[in-house]
């Protein structure tokens, strides 16, 4: 029987944000951020669209993502066991 993972361990919360940043930084590579027009544009939306995108990335690393957070906390964990 498997056990199922801890959330409040500290090295799959690191590994989650560094999913989250890495998810981030392809949705800005996608174009996520490039709609300029959808609250009239200006230097605020511009300002305010990173953090959106950041919990785009976040929420969809808490969700699974793509599973690089599980190999990310297994490289973690094996240095940590060294």
């Amino acid at each position: 029987m498997k056990i199922p993972p801890n959330p409040a361990d500290p090295l799959r919360q690191a590994a989650r944000r560094m999913e989250a940043a890495y998810l981030s930084e392809m949705l800005r590579a996608a174009g996520l951020d490039k709609a300029q027009s959808a609250f009239g544009g200006g230097a605020g939306e511009a300002q305010f669209a990173s953090f959106l995108r950041q919990e785009h990335a976040t929420a969809l690393a808490e969700r699974g993502g793509i599973g690089l957070a599980d190999s990310i906390y297994q490289s973690l964990k094996d240095r940590a066991d060294v």
